[in-house]
């Protein structure tokens, strides 16, 4: 369970780019975070992932206060969250098996079950020729499936996309979504930031609507809502 108490987020002067922001999102969820550049989805993201801090507000994870935490509580926080984002970060001197199992690597789990974990993942969302291949020789839907699995190594419960289809074709747009829906079908959290109404019109079950930073609609996805 997701909890945010009337939360906030000021950036230095006077920049508010959250007000308000009162939300419940129940575990095994997913939701769409929507709105136009600048209405604060990634804002929102970072606070949940203890990226940013909230100015005002409380935000609980599975009944912990996220501000709350020390360094260590931070760490195993993001334990369980994977991360998806439009721009994949992958490390492009490495090649996608050595991308995906350096994830699982980095919270000490061996070398040798890193790279069979990676494997299996890679193979299951269609990669399993492309294992060895580095960043800049895979398409962008490739490089997407590649960080979409860097997100699943480690079993998140909590998994947070920004712009996860940005920019990618509607075909490969669709075959994102679907591994979204697979992550929430075993049992995580999913929240997507988006401003792509298409793919809410194919896949949207619940959407926040986020206006200037503040929560301007909540609720089940209607394609008759006229946004």
């Amino acid at each position: 369970m997701i909890q945010l108490f009337h939360v906030g987020k000021t950036y230095p002067p006077d920049y508010r780019a959250l007000t308000d922001i009162n939300l419940e999102i129940p575990a095994g969820e997913l939701v769409f975070i929507v709105g136009a550049s600048g209405a604060g989805k990634s804002t929102l993201l970072k606070l949940l992932f203890r990226e940013e801090e909230p100015s005002t507000g409380q935000i609980l994870i599975a009944g912990k206060n996220v501000a709350r935490l020390n360094r260590r509580g931070v760490a195993r926080l993001r334990r369980t969250i994977g991360l998806v984002f439009q721009e994949c970060k992958l490390l492009s001197s490495l090649t996608a098996l050595q991308n995906v199992a350096l994830a699982a690597e980095a919270l000490g789990v061996s070398p040798r079950v890193s790279r069979i974990k990676a494997y299996q993942l890679l193979r299951e969302l269609g990669l399993r020729e492309r294992y060895d291949a580095k960043p800049l020789a895979l398409s962008a839907g490739e490089r997407q499936r590649v960080a979409i699995a860097r997100a699943l190594i480690n079993e998140p419960t909590l998994v947070l996309a920004d712009e996860p289809t940005g920019n990618l074709d509607a075909d490969t747009a669709d075959e994102i979504m679907r591994l979204l829906l697979r992550m929430r079908d075993r049992g995580a959290t999913v929240i997507i930031a988006t401003h792509d109404y298409g793919i809410i019109e194919r896949y949207g079950t619940r959407v926040v609507s986020l206006r200037r930073g503040v929560v301007a609609d909540h609720g089940i996805w209607s394609p008759t809502e006229g946004h």
